[in-house]
């Protein structure tokens, strides 16, 4: 990797631009923990989408039950998040705006693409399309980019006020728009636009992510990737502080129960300790509120401080996963499917339908009986992720080694 030349500040050469790009590129060459934390939630979402096949319900009454979809939370926020901060430290890297967002918009439309197709397909292993398209994660990665692709031209201040604005700013729409939200049912717009899943009856199109507030996500995110032209250091103290701040205020909104999600809690000494502290959790994900980016972004990014100097066999092979994540997901849906089937063949001695339905979204309850047990869920969870280990440790190496234009999109 070349490392762009900036003269000493104060001589007559000195360019800023260069200067912060050069600090940057050497940042990149010597920091892991970006792709560590990636690596981190990659594994997480594996938890996650087993569970689909397990039909085990997303959440539940006790804390096993619980804490098995709330550890996941972190995923997309993270994911999103991260994918900013990667696009500004290419940025700097390549030095041309252009070339940036050529490259976002670009990557941007293949991942929609995947997403309406062969990630459609992995989930379900049918090809009943004319009745569910999943607009998911990587669906609003994609249109996240595509928008990022127009903001790079800004300056990043301009860029990370722009996302923070959406961040803390949508849960207004609790005020104002949510009261008159039977009006818009059925609408795809405004699906797609902020409300997702609660639009109701939108044809072929299952809206799991909106594009507010993941695009402002990912703007934050971009304008985060500054922070790595700073001394190791002063970053790493840099990094906790944000990370405090975000779990204080967090902490501070929920307690006060007065903006930030629509889905107030409330402590009932009656009950005992434990549906208080799971109300206070369960914060709102479909749109994002502000208070689930604050519970995860908050503690993601404090742990990045502490990554930097962590250095050991486990965050190694994390660093694995996160130095490719795109490639870990597009490999790790079908693989959990298949995974899922041998299950249904081991347990049962037949192929359960329910594993061709529409899933995530779409699918009936899962037929009685079949539901697994969490200890089971969570050692198919280990098998497909020492399997993924394995494929994305080659793949890296393919990456590492080839010029092949493809593969810097994957």
């Amino acid at each position: 990797m070349t490392t762009p030349s900036a003269v000493a500040p104060g001589t007559a050469s000195f360019n800023p631009d260069v200067a912060q790009r050069a600090a940057t590129t050497r940042a990149v060459e010597r920091i892991a923990s970006v792709d560590v934390l990636r690596g981190l939630a990659v594994v997480l979402m594996a938890i996650d989408h087993v569970r689909v096949y397990a039909g085990v319900p997303a959440g539940g009454p006790t804390p096993g039950l619980f804490f098995t979809r709330w550890i996941t939370h972190f995923v997309a926020p993270v994911f999103v998040f991260l994918a900013g901060t990667a696009a500004f430290l290419y940025a700097q890297k390549v030095g041309d705006k252009k070339a940036v967002a050529k490259f976002l918009l670009v990557r941007g439309l293949l991942l929609i693409a995947l997403e309406l197709t062969v990630i459609r397909f992995a989930w379900t292993f049918n090809f009943d399309f004319a009745n569910y398209i999943l607009l998911g994660v990587i669906w609003v990665i994609g249109w996240s980019m595509i928008a990022l692709a127009a903001l790079v031209f800004l300056p990043t201040a301009v860029v990370g006020a722009f996302g923070l604005a959406m961040i803390f700013g949508h849960n207004l729409a609790d005020i104002f728009i949510r009261p008159n939200l039977e009006s818009l049912q059925g609408s795809l717009p405004w699906a797609i636009g902020y409300f997702a899943f609660e639009i109701g009856d939108t044809g072929p199109f299952a809206v799991l992510y909106s594009l507010v507030p993941w695009i402002g996500v990912m703007a934050a995110g971009y304008a985060f990737g500054a922070l790595f032209s700073l001394e190791p250091e002063r970053r790493r103290r840099v990094l906790f502080r944000i990370g405090a701040a975000a779990i204080a205020l967090f902490v501070v909104l929920r307690a006060l129960n007065v903006y930030g999600d629509p889905r107030p809690w409330s402590a009932d000494a009656t009950e005992g300790w434990w549906p208080a502290v799971r109300g206070f959790l369960n914060t709102t994900k479909y749109p994002a509120s502000l208070l689930f980016l604050l519970m995860t972004l908050g503690p993601a990014i404090a742990l990045l401080a502490f990554l930097e100097r962590s250095r050991n066999r486990l965050t190694s092979a994390l660093e694995t996963f996160g130095r490719v994540p795109m490639f870990y997901y597009l490999l790790h849906i079908p693989l959990i499917h298949l995974l899922a089937i041998g299950v249904s063949l081991v347990r049962t001695g037949a192929v359960e339908p329910w594993l061709f339905e529409n899933h995530p979204m779409w699918m009936s309850p899962a037929p009685e009986g079949y539901r697994w047990s969490l200890w089971l869920l969570y050692v198919v969870t280990g098998i497909a992720v020492g399997i993924l280990y394995v494929a994305c440790r080659w793949y890296a190496r393919v990456k590492r080694g080839s010029r092949h234009p493809l593969l810097t999109y994957l």
